[in-house]
């Protein structure tokens, strides 16, 4: 095994903190209310690699686990409430469209500092819908600072990929605890 490797893995199994467990509890709590209720959702929403990791847990949630769960990574929908609102409002936008009362935002930025989650987060809050993040870089992030009330769920790191594997592990695991299992076969 090379060293850079090594190295790595490391860096990784030492962001894995035991100390944000009642974060997590709680937003597992969270989660299976969603569940009990079945009127509600999860609406997961992040840039780039964060887009990608929401809409994986999203499906995730919804066929696995059994909690209706979606994420706004369809283009056509991200390129019209852009080019008609501005980039920094469409997350805000589609969370209008589409957000009921009782539902749970998850918003995942590396930086936490990505205008457009920070406004879905004000939006969030504005309308009293529950909100958690998932963050990373630095801890006193716009996100974190806006989401005062809420989840929020800080990695300790600066490397982006390093931060994005985190956070998918944390909805995976999510996902699997509410299934109650690690190894079940894909229906």
């Amino acid at each position: 095994m090379n060293f850079y490797f090594k190295k790595y893995i490391k860096n990784l199994n030492n962001l894995y903190n035991l100390s944000q467990q009642d974060k997590l509890d709680k937003l597992y709590n969270k989660i299976l209310k969603i569940k009990k209720n079945k009127k509600n959702k999860i609406i997961i929403l992040g840039n780039g690699g964060s887009s990608a990791s929401s809409s994986h847990a999203a499906v995730d949630f919804s066929k696995n686990a059994k909690v209706k769960a979606i994420s706004f990574s369809d283009t056509s929908l991200i390129t019209c409430l852009s080019n008609d609102y501005g980039h920094d409002k469409w997350m805000q936008k589609a969370l209008e469209l589409y957000v009921d009362n009782d539902d749970l935002v998850i918003l995942l930025s590396c930086s936490g500092n990505s205008k457009n989650i920070v406004n879905a987060a004000k939006f969030c809050i504005q309308n009293k819908i529950e909100l958690a993040t998932l963050t990373g870089m630095s801890r006193k992030n716009n996100l974190v600072q806006t989401n005062k009330k809420g989840i929020n769920i800080w990695i300790n790191s600066k490397s982006y990929n390093l931060i994005e594997i985190y956070h998918l592990s944390i909805l995976l695991y999510l996902v699997d605890r509410v299934i109650g299992k690690l190894v079940y076969a894909a229906n």
